[in-house]
């Protein structure tokens, strides 16, 4: 199983950054897309950003041109930098992980605990 580990949420104001960390724990298991949700309180959880399987990104429109994704494969981390953040941004964070058994080809997925940003107005 992979086990993820995120760090770097916080209360910060309108129009500040913050930057969340997701380390996996992987084993001899293959991450094949991994990535960012959020659930708002009393909404669907939903993308963010993420890799795709073919190791393209995705984001959320309304994350585009203030959120950035990126990883560093050496340490299986990703990361989400969150620039210009709005109110709307409040949410719990949670990062993602599509990941298979190389010896069997099974695919399972992972969610992280999940770290809480607030944007105050």
């Amino acid at each position: 199983q992979v086990q993820l580990v995120e760090s770097g949420g916080g209360l910060v104001q309108v129009g500040g950054s913050l930057r969340l960390s997701c380390a996996a724990s992987r084993r001899f298991f293959r991450i094949d897309a991994m990535g960012w949700y959020r659930q708002a309180p009393g909404k669907q959880r939903e993308l963010v950003a993420a890799y795709t399987r073919g190791g393209a990104i995705n984001y959320a429109d309304s994350v585009k041109g203030r959120f950035t994704i990126s990883r560093d494969n050496a340490r299986d981390t990703v990361y989400l930098q969150m620039n210009s953040l709005k109110p709307e941004d409040t949410a719990v964070y949670y990062c993602n992980a599509i990941y298979s058994d190389p010896r069997t080809l099974r695919e399972s997925t992972s969610w992280g605990q999940g770290t809480q940003v607030t944007v105050s107005s």
